[in-house]
């Protein structure tokens, strides 16, 4: 007796699908980390990663008068720290240079 049996049919195959079609809205975050005292980070993650982080963190240096670096997180990818809070400037920077749509940003903190 010959049993003809579909093929298999992944459940989660429409999930998948949905999150690999998700890259149009992605966000990028803006947060603030306190560190010491008055002391803060800002951190910026979620950029597309065709962008060079380290020119866009040059620029932003130069622009805010602030250091900074670019840290590899196995979880988040790549971040971009800056020291002080510059959510709002960085934001506006982001707009401008045309890098993210201005509703493609969160900004969280405070």
């Amino acid at each position: 007796m010959l049993l003809l049996v579909p093929p298999f049919v992944d459940p989660f195959a429409e999930a998948n699908a949905e999150d690999s079609g998700a890259g149009s809205k992605e966000y990028v975050h803006i947060r603030i980390q306190q560190r010491n005292g008055r002391k803060s980070l800002t951190t910026v993650q979620g950029l597309k990663k065709e962008f060079s982080y380290s020119k866009i963190l040059k620029d932003l240096k130069k622009e805010f008068c602030c250091n900074g670096t670019v840290v590899q997180d196995p979880e988040l990818g790549q971040v971009i720290q800056l020291q002080g809070d510059q959510r709002k400037n960085v934001s506006t920077f982001l707009v401008q240079a045309g890098i993210v749509k201005k509703d493609h940003i969160k900004i969280h903190g405070f």
